[in-house]
Protein backbone atom coordinates (compact mmCIF):
# COMPACT_ATOMS: atom_id res chain seq x y z
CA UNK A 1 0.00 0.00 0.00
CA UNK A 2 1.81 3.04 -1.23
CA UNK A 3 1.73 5.55 1.63
CA UNK A 4 1.67 9.57 0.57
CA UNK A 5 4.53 11.26 2.22
CA UNK A 6 3.64 14.25 4.24
CA UNK A 7 5.84 17.81 4.62
CA UNK A 8 9.14 16.96 5.82
CA UNK A 9 9.25 13.40 5.29
CA UNK A 10 11.12 10.99 3.12
CA UNK A 11 11.50 7.13 1.86
CA UNK A 12 14.61 5.52 3.12
CA UNK A 13 15.81 2.43 1.65
CA UNK A 14 16.67 -0.48 3.80
CA UNK A 15 18.47 -2.58 1.71
CA UNK A 16 16.49 -6.03 2.15
CA UNK A 17 13.57 -7.20 0.92
CA UNK A 18 12.94 -3.74 -0.85
CA UNK A 19 11.51 -2.68 2.33
CA UNK A 20 11.78 1.35 2.82
CA UNK A 21 11.12 3.50 6.27
CA UNK A 22 9.54 6.80 6.06
CA UNK A 23 11.47 9.33 8.43
CA UNK A 24 11.52 13.01 8.87
CA UNK A 25 15.10 14.40 9.43
CA UNK A 26 13.53 17.17 11.17
CA UNK A 27 12.31 15.05 13.99
CA UNK A 28 14.37 11.68 14.65
CA UNK A 29 15.86 9.60 11.94
CA UNK A 30 16.85 5.83 13.28
CA UNK A 31 20.92 5.46 13.36
CA UNK A 32 23.90 2.45 12.93
CA UNK A 33 22.74 1.70 16.98
CA UNK A 34 19.27 0.34 15.59
CA UNK A 35 20.82 -1.63 12.01
CA UNK A 36 23.73 -2.92 14.64
CA UNK A 37 21.41 -4.19 17.50
CA UNK A 38 19.08 -5.78 14.77
CA UNK A 39 21.91 -7.88 13.37
CA UNK A 40 22.74 -9.11 17.26
CA UNK A 41 19.36 -9.77 18.28
CA UNK A 42 18.12 -13.13 18.06
CA UNK A 43 14.34 -14.20 16.47
CA UNK A 44 13.60 -18.07 16.11
CA UNK A 45 11.42 -19.47 14.28
CA UNK A 46 7.47 -18.64 15.38
CA UNK A 47 8.51 -15.84 18.56
CA UNK A 48 7.10 -12.90 19.39
CA UNK A 49 9.17 -10.06 19.57
CA UNK A 50 8.32 -6.56 21.39
CA UNK A 51 10.83 -3.83 20.44
CA UNK A 52 10.49 -0.42 23.86
CA UNK A 53 10.81 2.55 22.13
CA UNK A 54 10.50 1.58 18.64
CA UNK A 55 10.30 5.48 17.27
CA UNK A 56 9.35 4.85 13.70
CA UNK A 57 9.63 0.92 13.92
CA UNK A 58 12.78 0.20 12.35
CA UNK A 59 13.59 -2.34 14.26
CA UNK A 60 10.14 -4.64 14.24
CA UNK A 61 10.93 -4.09 9.98
CA UNK A 62 14.30 -4.82 10.18
CA UNK A 63 13.78 -8.02 12.30
CA UNK A 64 10.91 -9.30 10.25
CA UNK A 65 12.93 -9.03 7.17
CA UNK A 66 16.09 -10.61 8.73
CA UNK A 67 14.40 -13.36 10.93
CA UNK A 68 11.50 -16.04 11.01
CA UNK A 69 9.61 -14.28 14.21
CA UNK A 70 5.91 -15.42 14.10
CA UNK A 71 4.62 -11.59 15.39
CA UNK A 72 6.79 -8.12 15.62
CA UNK A 73 5.15 -5.24 18.23
CA UNK A 74 6.28 -1.66 18.09
CA UNK A 75 5.67 0.61 21.55
CA UNK A 76 6.07 4.10 21.09
CA UNK A 77 4.87 6.74 23.41
CA UNK A 78 5.31 9.80 20.79
CA UNK A 79 1.83 9.69 18.55
CA UNK A 80 4.13 11.13 15.26
CA UNK A 81 6.81 8.71 15.61
CA UNK A 82 3.95 5.94 16.31
CA UNK A 83 1.62 7.19 13.35
CA UNK A 84 4.88 6.97 10.96
CA UNK A 85 5.62 3.72 11.91
CA UNK A 86 1.90 2.42 11.50
CA UNK A 87 2.37 4.15 7.96
CA UNK A 88 5.93 2.39 6.96
CA UNK A 89 4.09 -1.05 8.09
CA UNK A 90 1.39 -0.27 5.36
CA UNK A 91 3.74 0.83 2.87
CA UNK A 92 6.19 -2.34 3.12
CA UNK A 93 2.54 -4.99 3.62
CA UNK A 94 3.75 -5.63 6.49
CA UNK A 95 0.51 -5.29 8.89
CA UNK A 96 0.04 -8.91 9.43
CA UNK A 97 2.94 -9.03 10.89
CA UNK A 98 3.68 -6.17 12.58
CA UNK A 99 1.96 -3.57 15.30
CA UNK A 100 2.90 -0.21 16.69
CA UNK A 101 0.70 0.43 19.84
CA UNK A 102 1.08 3.93 21.01
CA UNK A 103 1.96 4.11 25.25
CA UNK A 104 4.27 4.60 27.61
CA UNK A 105 7.50 2.11 28.88
CA UNK A 106 6.45 2.28 32.62
CA UNK A 107 3.16 1.12 32.14
CA UNK A 108 4.33 -1.91 29.15
CA UNK A 109 3.45 -4.92 31.12
CA UNK A 110 0.02 -3.36 31.94
CA UNK A 111 -0.37 -2.91 27.99
CA UNK A 112 0.83 -6.94 27.15
CA UNK A 113 0.23 -9.84 28.70
CA UNK A 114 2.75 -10.74 30.99
CA UNK A 115 5.20 -12.98 30.50
CA UNK A 116 4.23 -13.05 27.10
CA UNK A 117 7.06 -11.96 24.52
CA UNK A 118 9.61 -14.33 24.02
CA UNK A 119 12.46 -11.18 23.17
CA UNK A 120 12.79 -8.04 23.92
CA UNK A 121 14.53 -5.31 22.12
CA UNK A 122 15.45 -1.49 23.03
CA UNK A 123 17.42 1.12 21.83
CA UNK A 124 16.83 3.45 24.58
CA UNK A 125 17.92 7.27 25.55
CA UNK A 126 21.42 6.84 26.37
CA UNK A 127 22.09 10.24 28.22
CA UNK A 128 20.68 11.15 31.95
CA UNK A 129 18.90 13.50 31.56
CA UNK A 130 21.66 15.76 33.35
CA UNK A 131 24.22 14.60 31.02
CA UNK A 132 25.56 15.78 27.43
CA UNK A 133 24.07 18.29 25.68
CA UNK A 134 20.12 18.59 26.16
CA UNK A 135 18.60 18.98 22.47
CA UNK A 136 15.22 21.43 22.67
CA UNK A 137 13.86 19.70 20.22
CA UNK A 138 11.59 17.47 22.03
CA UNK A 139 10.96 14.59 19.55
CA UNK A 140 15.01 14.56 19.41
CA UNK A 141 15.53 15.01 23.67
CA UNK A 142 13.47 12.34 24.17
CA UNK A 143 14.75 10.13 21.99
CA UNK A 144 18.40 10.78 23.30
CA UNK A 145 17.71 11.75 27.22
CA UNK A 146 16.01 9.90 29.99
CA UNK A 147 13.16 12.39 29.82
CA UNK A 148 10.04 9.98 29.90
CA UNK A 149 11.87 6.94 31.03
CA UNK A 150 14.88 5.51 32.50
CA UNK A 151 16.66 1.90 32.71
CA UNK A 152 15.20 0.93 35.82
CA UNK A 153 11.74 1.41 33.81
CA UNK A 154 13.07 -0.42 30.63
CA UNK A 155 14.19 -3.33 32.78
CA UNK A 156 11.53 -3.53 35.37
CA UNK A 157 8.56 -3.90 32.30
CA UNK A 158 10.86 -6.27 30.12
CA UNK A 159 11.43 -8.46 33.49
CA UNK A 160 7.59 -9.22 33.66
CA UNK A 161 6.55 -9.36 30.11
CA UNK A 162 9.20 -11.97 29.66
CA UNK A 163 8.96 -15.70 29.28
CA UNK A 164 10.61 -16.98 32.46
CA UNK A 165 13.82 -19.07 31.98
CA UNK A 166 13.96 -18.48 28.33
CA UNK A 167 12.45 -14.99 27.35
CA UNK A 168 15.62 -12.75 25.70
CA UNK A 169 16.36 -9.00 26.30
CA UNK A 170 18.42 -7.36 23.83
CA UNK A 171 20.18 -3.51 24.05
CA UNK A 172 22.36 -1.01 22.35
CA UNK A 173 23.41 1.62 24.92
CA UNK A 174 27.08 3.30 25.52
CA UNK A 175 29.61 2.18 27.34
CA UNK A 176 30.02 4.40 30.07
CA UNK A 177 27.16 2.99 31.69
CA UNK A 178 27.90 -0.65 31.43
CA UNK A 179 28.59 -1.31 34.78
CA UNK A 180 25.27 0.12 35.65
CA UNK A 181 23.46 -2.06 33.13
CA UNK A 182 24.77 -5.41 34.36
CA UNK A 183 24.20 -4.01 37.84
CA UNK A 184 20.49 -3.26 37.36
CA UNK A 185 20.09 -6.60 34.45
CA UNK A 186 20.45 -8.94 37.08
CA UNK A 187 18.94 -6.73 39.76
CA UNK A 188 15.92 -7.15 37.88
CA UNK A 189 16.02 -10.94 37.12
CA UNK A 190 17.58 -10.64 33.43
CA UNK A 191 20.87 -12.26 33.38
CA UNK A 192 23.63 -10.38 31.06
CA UNK A 193 24.57 -13.36 28.56
CA UNK A 194 25.79 -12.06 25.59
CA UNK A 195 27.84 -8.75 24.93
CA UNK A 196 29.72 -7.04 22.02
CA UNK A 197 31.71 -3.93 22.27
CA UNK A 198 31.52 -1.88 18.95
CA UNK A 199 34.62 0.23 18.26
CA UNK A 200 34.72 3.11 15.48
CA UNK A 201 38.51 2.24 14.55
CA UNK A 202 40.58 -0.80 15.80
CA UNK A 203 42.69 1.72 17.99
CA UNK A 204 39.81 3.95 19.19
CA UNK A 205 37.83 3.28 22.49
CA UNK A 206 34.17 1.78 21.89
CA UNK A 207 31.49 4.00 21.69
CA UNK A 208 28.51 1.32 22.12
CA UNK A 209 27.46 -1.98 23.63
CA UNK A 210 25.15 -4.70 22.75
CA UNK A 211 23.97 -6.65 25.20
CA UNK A 212 22.28 -10.12 25.42
CA UNK A 213 20.32 -10.95 28.97
CA UNK A 214 17.72 -14.34 29.63
CA UNK A 215 14.79 -13.39 32.07
CA UNK A 216 15.81 -15.72 35.02
CA UNK A 217 19.11 -17.93 33.80
CA UNK A 218 22.06 -18.76 35.53
CA UNK A 219 24.91 -16.32 35.85
CA UNK A 220 27.38 -16.48 32.63
CA UNK A 221 28.20 -14.51 30.25
CA UNK A 222 29.90 -14.45 26.95
CA UNK A 223 31.97 -11.63 25.73
CA UNK A 224 32.41 -11.73 21.80
CA UNK A 225 34.96 -10.38 19.66
CA UNK A 226 34.77 -6.05 18.89
CA UNK A 227 32.79 -5.01 16.01
CA UNK A 228 35.01 -2.40 14.20
CA UNK A 229 33.12 0.21 12.21
CA UNK A 230 35.30 1.46 10.00
CA UNK A 231 38.76 1.01 8.08
CA UNK A 232 41.73 3.37 8.52
CA UNK A 233 40.61 4.97 5.37
CA UNK A 234 36.84 5.85 6.77
CA UNK A 235 35.22 3.50 4.51
CA UNK A 236 33.32 0.78 6.53
CA UNK A 237 35.12 -2.55 7.38
CA UNK A 238 33.48 -5.95 5.74
CA UNK A 239 31.14 -6.47 8.51
CA UNK A 240 29.29 -3.58 8.78
CA UNK A 241 28.72 -3.80 4.87
CA UNK A 242 27.59 -7.30 5.30
CA UNK A 243 25.46 -5.82 7.92
CA UNK A 244 23.98 -3.29 5.83
CA UNK A 245 23.19 -5.04 3.32
CA UNK A 246 26.04 -3.42 0.94
CA UNK A 247 28.99 -5.71 0.66
CA UNK A 248 29.43 -7.10 -2.49
CA UNK A 249 30.13 -11.22 -1.95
Amino acid sequence: MEQELRAGERLDDLQIKGYEIIQNPGKFCYGMDAVLLSDFVKVKCGETMLDLGTGTGILPILLEAKTKGAHFTGLEIQEESAEMARRSVLHNHLEEKIDIVTGDIKEAAMIFPQRFFDVITTNPPYMIDEHGLTNQKDAIRIARHEVLCGLDDVLRESAKMLHPGKGRFYMVHRPFRLVEILMKMSRYGIEPKRMRLVHPYVDKEPNMVLIEGVRGARPRMTVERPLIVYEKDRSYTAEILRIYGLSQG
